[in-house]
């Protein structure tokens, strides 16, 4: 089968979204597809994976619908079986044009067929005072694709709950209902029914294998940060964005004595907020008197990155919104056996499934994480069980899995099933 997956983001640029990417095309490719990746970097579409193809004649492009003509044109010649969109909302710099791409793409004779991954459920930022119209476009996006695919349960529900109707619409139904006869009501629910958005579930997996660099060293690695470091080394890792907390885990450490040090692994995302988020946790890190604590290491490849989570006592990651399975970075420490301190999800079930791998805490309270990584760093055993119990659970997130579940709904769906 021949499959195109378009992303927002690729190596090397930094990302989660471009590291699924990456991951997904290898284990597709593994299952004996032919996989292509088509995504923009340096203004031009880039095609990873694509053999003796010429170089295209567009230039100067972003994710607005400037990029159509050179996805089309890159779909004319690729002949994918296959669209697959991996649609976060700020890897394609909040523009529409992949929003709108599968309407596009109905249009023209010999399209192929389209699934849509919705990594997060955030709406693009458009114009000012956009309004219903930011939720329109995913409407749009989710409701051109042939197969919509959410990344968690609660995501897949969120989904069928906001996209069965444009706009107002559920509402305005739902009250025309309650004037109508039996029969009309029968009518309509029938209606709204067949409207519903259905969602299929696949999980991600951890970006990062367990593969540290030939003859890693735990107390060699360490060793990088200083000659110092005999307390305790808590790791962060995933780019500097605010929805991460970073701020939050400085607030913490603060709290503890000088023996505690952080790694961050990684570094700020490209998008002009995330920047300056960067820059503001930066500073923050100085006002509290943390630099020298405090080692960020920039963007490395997935071998250092499994050396630091291997080298660390406490994985930290304080998630605004609560720790979820579409977090590559909570299953990368999870897979490497390092404790984990995380946030109370929102979703009952992912706390009820995490709740033996990971301790878990209220989001934004530096307190009670400050108390939560003393209890843990002093608890040997409970640091052991997570280790086993963190290993188990990133176990059942297997790209061989995640792949055989894309090849299961791409070969249902060419069927119609």
């Amino acid at each position: 089968m021949r499959i195109a997956l378009l992303s927002g983001e690729y190596p090397p640029q930094p990302g989660g979204v471009g590291d699924y990417t990456r991951c997904l095309a290898e284990a597709l490719g593994e299952r004996g597809h032919t996989v292509t990746v088509l995504t923009i970097q340096e203004r031009r579409l880039r095609l990873y994976g694509a053999a003796d193809l010429p170089e295209q004649p567009f230039d100067r492009l972003d994710w607005s619908l400037r990029c159509w003509p050179a996805v089309i044109d890159a779909l004319d010649r690729l002949r994918p079986h296959w669209l697959h969109i991996q649609y976060q909302t700020g890897a394609y710099g909040m523009r529409p044009g992949v929003n709108l791409l599968p309407w596009r793409l109905r249009a023209l004779p010999g399209r192929p067929r389209i699934a849509v991954t919705f990594h997060d459920l955030l709406t693009p930022y458009l114009f000012p005072r956009a309004g219903p119209l930011r939720r329109w476009v995913n409407w749009r996006l989710a409701r051109d694709a042939d197969v919509v695919i959410a990344t968690t349960a609660a995501d897949a529900a969120h989904l069928s709950d906001l996209y069965q109707l444009p706009l107002m619409m559920p509402h305005c139904l739902k009250r025309f209902q309650a004037l109508c006869c039996p029969a009309w009501q029968s009518t309509i629910q029938n209606l709204k029914s067949k409207m519903v958005l259905h969602a299929h579930v696949i999980p991600i997996g951890s970006n990062i294998p367990v593969a540290p660099p030939a003859g890693f060293e735990r107390a060699a690695w360490r060793a990088r940060l200083g000659p110092d470091v005999s307390g305790r080394l808590v790791a962060f890792f995933g780019l500097l964005a605010p929805s991460k907390g970073l701020d939050v885990l400085l607030e913490a450490l603060a709290r503890l004595d000088p023996s505690w040090r952080l790694v961050i692994i990684g570094g700020a995302a490209t998008a002009p907020q995330d920047v300056a988020h960067a820059e503001a946790v930066r500073a923050l890190a100085r006002r509290l008197g943390l630099a020298s604590r405090v080692h960020e290491t920039g963007h490395l490849a997935a071998e250092e990155v499994s050396a630091w989570l291997l080298a660390a006592d406490l994985a930290v990651l304080p998630f605004r919104d609560g720790a979820s399975f579409r977090r590559g970075s909570l299953l990368a420490a999870l897979a490497h056996g390092c404790p984990v301190v995380s946030t109370l999800p929102a979703d009952p079930a992912t706390t009820e499934a995490l709740g033996p791998a990971a301790l878990l805490v209220p989001p934004n309270d530096p307190a009670a994480l400050a108390a939560a990584m003393v209890a843990l760093a002093a608890d040997d055993p409970a640091r052991a069980r997570l280790a086993v119990a963190g290993r188990a659970l990133a176990a059942r997130f297997s790209w061989g899995a995640i792949a055989a579940h894309h090849e299961a709904l791409y070969e249902g769906r060419s069927r119609g099933v």
